[in-house]
C-alpha cells in the first residue's frame, strides 16, 4: 500500500537511485529531481507529501528551493540532506523552515525514521486545518486561536483522541475555552451526528441539578407537573459535557459515578432504570486533587473521570495567540457594531501584550469590545484599553523580571507583524540577524508559529 509521496532533489544520480531504490522498497512512491528547474516544475505539476532536498544545488543551495516550494506548498515537510563539515547550514535551514535535515552518508533507518515522523506532523497539521474547518462551520467557532506551541499541542491532544469513547478530562483557568476544545473533541468523534449537551455544573442549585441531569418522573417533587428527561437522556448516543464539575454537590457526585459505573440510572421518582450510551467530558478551573484531600470531592469519581488529561494553558503562557485573537475580535465586533475598524496602534497592542489577562481570552474579548463600542475613530488607541479595570491592575515586578516580559512580548509583536520574516523583524528591531536569533531562543519563540 503507498505509504506517501516523495520528491528527492539532488545532483548526484548516485543518491537520486539509491533513495528511489530505499524509499521504494518502504512502499513509498518516489518522484526524483536532478536541477532546481525540474524540482521546481514537478512542485507545481504534483502534491507530494514530503520533499527530501539536497543543500548544495547546482546553481543554489537547497534553502532557496526549499523556500520557493514552501511559496506552494506551505506545510510540506522538507528534508535537507547535507555533508557533515555543513551542519550548521542544516541548522540555518531548519530556522527557515526546514523540518529536519541528515547528513552523508545516511543510514538508512534513520532515513525511514525522519520520513515517518515528518509525515505524522504533515497528518497532524493537516487535521487541525480540518480541525478548524469544521468548528468554523458548523458553530463558527473561528476564534480557536492555536499559533501558539501550546495550543497546537492542545489541537494535536484532541485529534488524537477524539475517535476514542474514553472521558475526557479538561482543566485550565476560567476563561480559557475548555467549552470550545470540548465542542471540537465532540465533531471530531463519531459521535459528531448525535447531542452534544452541556451544563454549567456550579450554575444549577444541587435541588435541581439532579432533575437537570437525570430527569423525574410526573409528581417526583413539588413542581414536577410533567415527567422529563434529563440531560443524559437527551444526550444518548451522543457526548454530555460537565463543565465546572468540581462544583458538584457530593450527593449528586456519589449518583455520577454509579451512572458511569452502570451505563444506567433512575430517574427522580421512577423505578425503571434507563441504559444510556454517553460519552463524557468534564471541565474544570479547580485543583481536583486538592478538592480530594479536603473531602470536597469524592476520590473514587475524581479517578474514574481523570482518564484523559488536556491543560489548557492560560493566555499569558501563549501570549503569540493575543495578537491574532485581537485582530479576530476586532473584526467580530467592527461587523456586530458596524463600525470600519482598521485595527489597533503597535502602542496599543504593546499595553495588551504586557498584560498577564487573569480573565484569559474572556476577558481580551470584553476589552476589545468594550474598545470598539467606545472609539469614535478607525483605529483602537491605547487610552480605550487602560479604562479597563482589570488592565490598570498592573503587577509590579523586579526591573530584570519586567524588562525580559516586555522583550518577549516585543519580540512576539515584531514575528506577527512580519509573518515570521525574521530577517525582517531584525531590520525593524534595529538588530543584526544573528543576534535577533539569540533573542527568539532565549524566549523560545519559534518563527513558523507566525508564517501565514
Amino acid at each position: 500500500m503507498n505509504r506517501g509521496q516523495i520528491l528527492v532533489v539532488d545532483d548526484d544520480r548516485n543518491i537520486l537511485e539509491l533513495m528511489k531504490i530505499r524509499l521504494e522498497s518502504a512502499n513509498y512512491l518516489v518522484a526524483t529531481a536532478a536541477d532546481e528547474d525540474d524540482a521546481s516544475r514537478m512542485i507545481k505539476d504534483e502534491v507530494f507529501d514530503i520533499a527530501i532536498v539536497d543543500l548544495q544545488l547546482v546553481r543554489s543551495d537547497g534553502i532557496e528551493l526549499m523556500q520557493n516550494m514552501h511559496m506552494i506548498h506551505p506545510d510540506m515537510p522538507v528534508i535537507i540532506l547535507t555533508a557533515y563539515g555543513t551542519i550548521e547550514s542544516a541548522v540555518n535551514a531548519m530556522k527557515k523552515g526546514a523540518y529536519s535535515y541528515l547528513t552523508k552518508p545516511f543510514d538508512g533507518r534513520d532515513l525511514l525514521l525522519q520520513i515517518e515522523k515528518a509525515l505524522e506532523k504533515r497528518h497532524l497539521t493537516t487535521e487541525i486545518n480540518r480541525l478548524k474547518g469544521i468548528i468554523t462551520e458548523r458553530y463558527d467557532f473561528s476564534n480557536i486561536i492555536a499559533r501558539s506551541r501550546k495550543m497546537q499541542e492542545v489541537l494535536e491532544q484532541v485529534i488524537r483522541i477524539a475517535g476514542t469513547d474514553s472521558t475526557i478530562y479538561i482543566s485550565g483557568d476560567s476563561g480559557t475555552g475548555k467549552e470550545l476544545i470540548a465542542k471540537a473533541t465532540h465533531l471530531l468523534s463519531e459521535r459528531k451526528d448525535k447531542s452534544f449537551v452541556d451544563i454549567n455544573c456550579a450554575a444549577i442549585p444541587e435541588s435541581l441539578l439532579e432533575s437537570e441531569l437525570f430527569g423525574h418522573e410526573k409528581g417526583a417533587f413539588t413542581g414536577a407537573i410533567r415527567t422529563r428527561g434529563g440531560l443524559f437522556t437527551q444526550a444518548n448516543g451522543g457526548t454530555v459535557f460537565l463543565d465546572e464539575i468540581g462544583d458538584m454537590p457530593l450527593s449528586i457526585q456519589a449518583k455520577l459515578l454509579r451512572v458511569l459505573q452502570e451505563r444506567r440510572f433512575y430517574p427522580i421518582g421512577s423505578k425503571e432504570p434507563i441504559e444510556v450510551n454517553v460519552r463524557l467530558i468534564v471541565a474544570t478551573n479547580k485543583d481536583l486533587e486538592k478538592e480530594v484531600a479536603k473531602g470536597q470531592f469524592r476520590e473514587d469519581l475524581f479517578y474514574r473521570i481523570h482518564v484523559i488529561p488536556i491543560f489548557i494553558p492560560s493566555l499569558k503562557e501563549r501570549k503569540e495567540d493575543i495578537p491574532p485573537l485581537v485582530d479576530h475580535f476586532l473584526k467580530q465586533f467592527s461587523k456586530e457594531m458596524n463600525k470600519k475598524i482598521k485595527g489597533i496602534t503597535p502602542q496599543a497592542m504593546q499595553q495588551l501584550m504586557l498584560q498577564d489577562w487573569p480573565g484569559n481570552v474572556r476577558q481580551l474579548k470584553n476589552t476589545i469590545e468594550y474598545a470598539v463600542a467606545m472609539t469614535l475613530d478607525d483605529v483602537i488607541t491605547e487610552d480605550l484599553l487602560q479604562t479597563q479595570k482589570e488592565i490598570e491592575q498592573v503587577d509590579h515586578k523586579p526591573l530584570k523580571e519586567a524588562k525580559a516580559v516586555f522583550e518577549r512580548s516585543y519580540i512576539v509583536q515584531l514575528m506577527d507583524m512580519t509573518q515570521g520574516n525574521v530577517s525582517k523583524a531584525a531590520q525593524l528591531a534595529g538588530k543584526y540577524r544573528a543576534d535577533f536569533y539569540n533573542l527568539l531562543k532565549k524566549y523560545d519563540i519559534s518563527p513558523t508559529d507566525f508564517k501565514k
